[in-house]
C-alpha cells in the first residue's frame, strides 16, 4: 500500500473547535497506476489533505501510513517526503538558484547523493520535463512561465518520488499550456506507472486524464470512485454542486437542439464522435 488515511481529523491552530479542515477521512491510494483527481469547492479540505499524503501537516487524531511510515509528531518524516513528491499551486515561485541544474540538485543533494550524482540526475529529469540540456546552465528567472513550471517539476522528479501529488497544476497557464502540462503528467503516469494525484477545478482534467476521482465537501471525503460514476449521476453531482465535463455540455445541448436521444453522459472525445454517427 502506498498512502492509507484511517479517520483522519484535522484543525488548524487558532480556529474555532468545531470548525475542522478534514473530518474522519479514510482513504487507501496504490503506489502504482492510479491517477487521481481531488475535487471540490474551495475550503472544502482539498489542499488540507494532499499535505498529509507528504507530511507538510500532521493529523490532530487517527492514522496515515505512507509506505509504511507512520506520519506524527515525533517520526522521521524525511522518507515520506522522498517517496511521495509534492507540486504546489506556482511551483516555479520555488525556484531561487542560479542556475536551472543548481535548482533541480538541490533536492538530491538534501537527500544525500553526491554533486555528481546529482548533476547526472539534473541531466535525466531535464529531457523527462520536455526541455533539453541547454537549459541546465540557464537562469530559471529568464525563462517563460510554462518552462520555469516544467523546471520545478524537474526538481520534484530528480527526488524519484514513487508518487507525485499536485496542487491546482494548470493554474495560471493558457488553454495550450494548460494541455502540455497534463500530458507532461499523463506520460509520467504511463510510461513509468507512477501514480498521480492531482487538485482541480477543472473538469475537462477530471474526465479527460482520472481514472478515479475523490470529492471533498465541507471537510469531508464524500464521494471517491469512477469519473464515469460521478458525472453520469446528475443527482450527486448537483449535491456537491460540480459542473460537468464540456464534451457533457455539448452532448446535451445536441439532444436538446434536435430533439434526439443520444448518450449525453459521456465525456470521452471517441465516446461523443460514436454517439454522433448516430444522429
Amino acid at each position: 500500500m502506498g498512502i492509507k488515511f484511517k479517520n483522519v481529523n484535522y484543525k488548524y491552530p487558532g480556529i474555532g473547535e468545531s470548525l475542522f479542515a478534514l473530518t474522519d477521512v479514510s482513504l487507501s491510494i496504490e503506489p502504482k497506476g492510479e491517477f487521481i483527481a481531488i475535487v471540490g469547492h474551495t475550503g472544502s479540505g482539498k489542499s488540507t489533505l494532499i499535505q498529509h499524503m507528504n507530511a507538510l501537516l500532521i493529523p490532530n487524531s487517527g492514522d496515515i501510513d505512507v509506505f509504511g511510515n507512520i506520519v506524527k509528531k515525533g517520526e522521521k518524516l524525511t522518507p515520506i517526503r522522498k517517496r511521495v513528491g509534492m507540486v504546489f499551486q506556482f511551483p516555479e515561485y520555488q525556484l531561487f538558484e542560479e542556475t536551472v541544474e543548481k535548482d533541480i540538485m538541490f533536492g538530491p543533494l538534501n537527500f544525500g547523493l553526491s554533486k555528481e550524482e546529482a548533476r547526472e540526475k539534473a541531466k535525466d529529469v531535464i529531457k523527462v520535463v520536455g526541455l533539453d540540456e541547454s537549459y541546465l546552465s540557464r537562469s530559471p528567472f529568464n525563462l517563460s512561465g510554462g518552462e520555469m513550471r516544467r523546471v520545478a517539476i524537474a526538481g520534484i522528479l530528480a527526488m524519484e518520488p514513487e508518487i507525485l501529488v499536485l496542487d491546482e497544476p494548470t493554474v495560471g497557464l493558457d488553454p495550450q499550456g494548460q494541455k502540455s502540462i497534463m500530458d507532461l503528467f499523463l506520460s509520467l503516469h504511463k510510461k513509468f506507472n507512477k501514480t498521480i494525484i492531482l487538485v482541480t477545478h477543472n473538469m475537462d482534467v477530471v474526465s479527460e486524464y482520472a481514472n478515479r476521482v475523490i470529492v471533498m465537501k465541507k471537510s469531508k471525503l464524500v464521494f471517491d470512485g469512477l469519473p464515469v460514476d460521478l458525472f453520469g449521476d446528475d443527482e450527486l453531482l448537483q449535491s456537491y454542486d460540480l459542473d460537468i465535463p464540456k464534451l457533457m455540455k455539448i452532448m446535451r445541448s445536441i439532444n436538446s437542439e434536435f430533439n434526439s436521444k443520444l448518450n449525453d453522459t459521456v465525456f470521452n472525445l471517441d465516446d461523443v464522435v460514436s454517439e454522433l454517427k448516430k444522429l
